[in-house]
């Protein structure tokens, strides 16, 4: 890595100073998206940045979801991945496995990183505590054990923000019958986000942004409201996966979430540099 000069680390230092000051205290939510967390190297950045944030004395909460490892782990089953808007189609066997990899395998890494990085994490899902408490989705037809969140009791996660730990949360929510739901983590997030009365949501995914026309990499929108969103879901240009990652920006905002952004989270140290920079990147969504 070519070193910087001191006059330029400094500058970066100095210039944190005032979200750092901002910041201090308060909660952000970040979702850390499954298809940015591929590469060994940018896990590790992301864990960094999360326990920077803990240590100037922001109280993040990380959401994170796991479709590269679930579609590894079905495939090796021989079940084929479908999805519907966006959404993972769940059956029973589906579940089981989603459960294992997300609760289980990916949950577990990402604390023990955090740890790695000198931070304190405990790794959750939203069946723990009565964190999260779904019902079967029905908006796209019947696809199975997706869940739609209910309710969201945050009592765990303040007892552990107030102790000085990392919450690591998993996308997987009880029904109310004690059943396991499959919920989109954007979507976790979002709720959670809300529930939390948190400062920011950051939303990190594998595209740098929202587009106009994803086909046209210079179409990056930098900034935009509520309407415009709901109006690019409504005509069609903004689909698949990234529908549940601008709902869940809508549902925040409208929760009183202070801002919330979709960064590209493949890039090293994105979210600091979303925090702590006056260089924006990515999308903010405002009311």
């Amino acid at each position: 890595m070519r070193p910087i000069s001191y006059k330029v680390a400094a500058n970066l230092i100095v210039q944190a100073l005032p979200y750092i000051q901002k910041f201090a205290g308060k909660i952000v939510v970040v979702k850390y998206g499954g298809n940015a967390m591929t590469s060994e190297a940018t896990k590790a950045a992301v864990m960094q940045d999360v326990v920077l944030m803990r240590c100037v004395g922001i109280r993040p909460v990380l959401v994170h979801g796991g479709g590269p490892d679930i579609n590894q782990a079905l495939t090796k089953m021989g079940i084929e991945s479908q999805f519907v808007g966006g959404l993972r189609v769940t059956d029973g066997e589906t579940m089981e496995v989603v459960e294992m990899v997300l609760s289980g395998k990916t949950n577990k890494h990402i604390v023990a990183e955090i740890q790695k990085a000198g931070g304190q994490a405990v790794g959750l899902s939203g069946k723990d505590g009565g964190l999260i408490t779904a019902e079967k989705e029905t908006a796209n037809g019947d696809i199975g054990f997706v869940g739609r969140i209910v309710k969201v009791d945050t009592s765990l996660i303040h007892a552990l923000l107030e102790k000085g730990y990392i919450p690591v949360v998993s996308s997987v929510a009880a029904g109310v019958n004690g059943e396991s739901f499959n919920v989109n983590a954007d979507t976790v997030a979002g709720e959670l986000a809300t529930a939390l009365k948190a400062e920011k949501l950051i939303l990190m995914t594998d595209v740098t942004g929202i587009y106009r026309d994803f086909a046209d990499k210079t179409s990056l929108i930098s900034r935009m409201s509520v309407p415009e969103a709901e109006a690019m879901v409504g005509s069609g240009v903004i689909d698949k996966g990234m529908i549940p990652k601008v709902q869940s920006c809508i549902t925040a905002l409208r929760g009183g979430v202070g801002a919330v952004h979709v960064i590209d989270g493949t890039m090293l140290h994105a979210l600091i540099v979303e925090l702590f920079t006056d260089q924006g990147i990515g999308t903010m969504v405002e009311m």
